[in-house]
């Protein structure tokens, strides 16, 4: 027997199934709608290729539920089988290991044998090649992709091996990717396995592999050991982020590294500001009784967490603080956690009672207060003392074409666009357009970097790039913030009106849902 409950905003309905004493198997006979908030189904337009649809499911943080009936909590670890069913010119791949396949019937087997939360559980079907990048990990792309997304990730394996060589080895079996179409909301999504990224990463000169650098350590941290539930979200992202940047370190050199953590560091500065240094969304360890949980996903998880993590690797030493992060990993593998298990872990092997040191931590005061803690390392560089060198000569007069920029990489002009005032003259504006051209950047970030400033000084000639960018990209973390700046004035918000109403039918419900409230507008 079993009933339905009542519907409960964000959670959707309970089924209650009566198990009896002798109960062994449950199945659920069901039905996904097509309008599952998990799922996107693109039209072929929507795809680079253009022939065939395409679909891919979005799980975290609670969406799994909309398409299968499932426990859905990161508490509940489980493991799962599917036989999935496509039309024979297209494939179908999860976050699982391809146990069968029969091509020309369109069958598809997965089995899932590790335990994972059923955020984790993701499915795509699309007009797909393969690409080896190493002996255990590749990358799946539509075919007019494939290419360039084999080149963006040559270095995964070599990522896999710095990863492995520092927190233990990578439990996994196998490493993929997939770059999906514009319309997936974020950079990327650590589905066990088999990594969804945005295509805004390909820009043609590997400068935006640290993306997957922080979802490859999703398989130590956030996959292997997970929260137990949201309000611990950090033990996902602020590690996860943490890792991340050890890994580029070592890939790319310690004044790398440097230059990320100065990045992310001005992120959740703007972070702060905008929430509101008293906002109990700038704790780690957050609170979201009775809240959809997508309202904590802010960058606060991400880089405080990542700057708690550097403040113990500092004041315990890299060597000790390795050694802990793999005893971590080894401790809690396949489990789920709270933030009390995490600190208690690292009483019992670092602080051991040492009341002391524990208060100079200030560890309450991180995880549990608003804003920054006094004893938060700022990171600095080298490189971006010589970026504001010429950013301060261009202000005092020296044209754009004169600036010393030889050699510079993507983080040093995105270092630069961010050092600009906000209030710029067209002038200005048209001598650093015309001068270093950065609408037609490959580099994502650096493209959104500059649109800020167009739509800040309305730069007439930057406008068709801002529509274009907003047509063909789907990631929130890019879109959002470029409707908030043109709904800061009325003709930018009629401007924002306009290019919406083309755009919405583009993007994952995960996006129009925050862009209908910025614009107070449906499609």
């Amino acid at each position: 027997e079993y009933s339905l409950g009542d519907s409960v905003a964000y959670l959707g309905r309970p089924l209650r199934i009566a198990i009896l004493p002798h109960s062994q198997v449950v199945t659920v006979y069901y039905r996904t709608r097509p309008n599952a908030m998990a799922l996107q189904w693109l039209s072929p337009g929507q795809t680079a290729g253009g022939r065939f649809p395409f679909l891919f499911t979005q799980s975290q943080a609670i969406l799994a539920r909309t398409w299968i009936p499932c426990q859905d909590t990161p508490a509940n670890k489980i493991t799962y089988t599917a036989r999935i069913r496509v039309p024979a010119q297209l494939r179908a791949v999860m976050s699982a290991q391809l146990s069968a396949m029969d091509n020309k019937n369109g069958i598809y087997e997965f089995e899932m044998k590790y335990p994972i939360p059923p955020y984790l559980i993701a499915l795509a079907v699309g007009e797909l090649e393969y690409r080896p990048l190493g002996p255990r990990s590749g990358v799946y792309a539509e075919p007019s992709v494939i290419s360039r997304a084999a080149f963006e990730f040559a270095d995964t394996e070599k990522m896999m091996q710095i990863a492995e060589n520092l927190w233990g080895p990578y439990r996994w079996d196998k490493y993929d990717i997939l770059v999906l179409p514009p319309s997936f909301p974020f950079g990327g999504m650590e589905n066990a396995r088999l990594t969804f990224v945005t295509p805004t990463i390909l820009a043609g000169d590997r400068s935006l592999v640290s993306l997957i650098a922080h979802e490859l350590a999703h398989s130590w941290s956030g996959n292997l050991v997970t929260a137990a539930n949201w309000d611990n979200f950090w033990l996902n992202e602020g590690i996860t982020t943490y890792l991340e940047n050890r890994i580029m370190e070592a890939l790319e050199g310690k004044e790398y590294a440097r230059m990320l953590s100065v990045l992310g560091y001005q992120d959740l500065l703007a972070e702060i500001e905008s929430l509101g240094e008293n906002n109990a969304d700038t704790r780690l360890h957050l609170d979201l009784a009775g809240r959809d949980p997508d309202e904590g996903f802010t960058g606060i998880p991400y880089d405080k967490g990542r700057m708690f993590l550097t403040m113990l690797e500092q004041a315990f030493g890299r060597k000790k603080w390795d050694a802990f992060l793999k005893s971590y990993f080894d401790h809690f593998a396949f489990r789920s956690i709270t933030t009390t298990d995490f600190l208690s872990f690292l009483q019992q092997e670092l602080i051991r009672g040492d009341e002391q040191t524990e208060s100079l931590l200030a560890i309450d005061k991180w995880i549990y207060g608003t804003g920054l803690p006094e004893n938060c390392p700022v990171p600095t560089s080298y490189e971006f003392q010589r970026v504001e060198t010429q950013v301060q000569a261009w202000l005092e007069g020296t044209p754009a074409a004169r600036l010393q920029t030889d050699n510079w990489t993507a983080l040093h002009w995105l270092h630069f666009l961010r050092q600009l005032p906000s209030s710029l003259s067209a002038q200005q504006m048209a001598d650093l357009e015309n001068t270093f051209h950065f609408t037609n950047s490959g580099n994502s970030e650096i493209l959104f970097a500059w649109l800020v400033h167009v739509i800040e000084n309305d730069y007439q000639e930057g406008y068709p790039a801002l529509e274009k960018f907003l047509l063909t990209v789907g990631r929130r973390k890019f879109v959002k913030p470029l409707y908030e700046k043109l709904a800061g004035t009325p003709q930018g918000l009629r401007k924002a009106q306009q290019i919406y109403q083309k755009a919405r039918r583009r993007y994952h419900p995960v996006t129009y849902l925050t862009i209908d409230e910025i614009l107070g507008m449906k499609g």
